[in-house]
């Protein structure tokens, strides 16, 4: 990363020109990688464009072969539909290819200030947020033929489903982005931690609150009225949180550890203090 990343002022410190120059940069990083995937994207078009919309062709070639006569499909109803979509789609392709560097600029700005053997540290949970990412991502899309056929499910007899290719296609990329931004949980917490601004005893006695968060949460990002579909993203969510506390206890506990004994101070000096 460039120096100027880094640039403090005489006394070591950070001022807040520099955490916005540092945040101006790591935009501009992270914005540079997400244009370039979005080139990808819209070489790529069509193809991610068959896979988005695979659910409705399904559904059509089902009905199709049982008889009934409903249409499913997407509609490009207006005259720049057709060049705003393929941007779109582009755009959410250049945001999943790029999610090794806007993750890691998003870590960096959290932690800026860890030693070297933390730096090490934060590398290895950068290699982990981006599988759990794109896990998330892949779940959503291996759950979005169920969402979409559960919602159809609702259209009376020999309706015709004629989607708006702009709303399907919203509503598609939020609900796979949603899924890959959940995922990410584990790895903001154990960052927290590492910062000092959420212990692992705190994380662990808001367990509750935070299982009922994760629910409610994942209640509204799954579009389905069946509670199958919301368990299937909670539950995932719920065990990276108690992973996320695990690690939380090794690094306090090796915090302890390395902390120098004279700033252990009795409880009842403590408390006359």
């Amino acid at each position: 990363m460039p120096a100027l990343l880094r640039k403090r002022n005489p006394e070591g410190r950070m001022t807040l020109a520099d955490h916005l120059r540092e945040l101006r940069n790591r935009l501009f990083f992270a914005l540079g990688a997400m244009l370039i995937g979005a080139v990808l994207g819209w070489i790529f078009y069509e193809p991610v464009l068959s896979a988005l919309t695979r659910p409705l062709t399904d559904i059509a070639n089902q009905r199709r072969n049982e008889g009934d006569g409903g249409i499913v499909n997407i509609n490009f109803g207006g005259l720049t539909d057709p060049l705003a979509i393929q941007l779109t789609v582009a755009v959410f392709i250049g945001l999943v290819l790029s999610s090794p560097i806007w993750l890691l600029q998003i870590w960096g700005f959290i932690v800026p200030g860890l030693t070297k053997k933390e730096k090490r540290v934060t590398r290895v949970f950068v290699v982990a947020a981006v599988p759990l990412f794109l896990l998330g991502c892949a779940l959503a899309f291996f759950m979005l033929p169920k969402a979409v056929s559960v919602l159809l499910g609702f259209t009376p007899e020999d309706a015709v489903n004629l989607q708006d290719a702009s709303v399907y296609l919203t509503f598609v990329l939020k609900f796979i982005v949603a899924f890959g931004c959940a995922f990410l949980l584990p790895v903001f917490l154990v960052a927290f931690n590492l910062v000092g601004i959420l212990p692992a005893t705190a994380m662990l006695k808001a367990w509750r609150p935070a299982v009922m968060i994760i629910c409610v949460f994942a209640a509204i990002m799954t579009p389905t009225p069946d509670a199958y579909t919301m368990l299937v993203l909670a539950t995932p969510m719920v065990a990276l949180y108690f992973v996320a506390v695990g690690i939380a206890f090794l690094f306090d506990r090796k915090k302890e550890k390395e902390q120098p004994d004279w700033l252990d101070v009795p409880d009842d000096q403590a408390s006359a203090l």
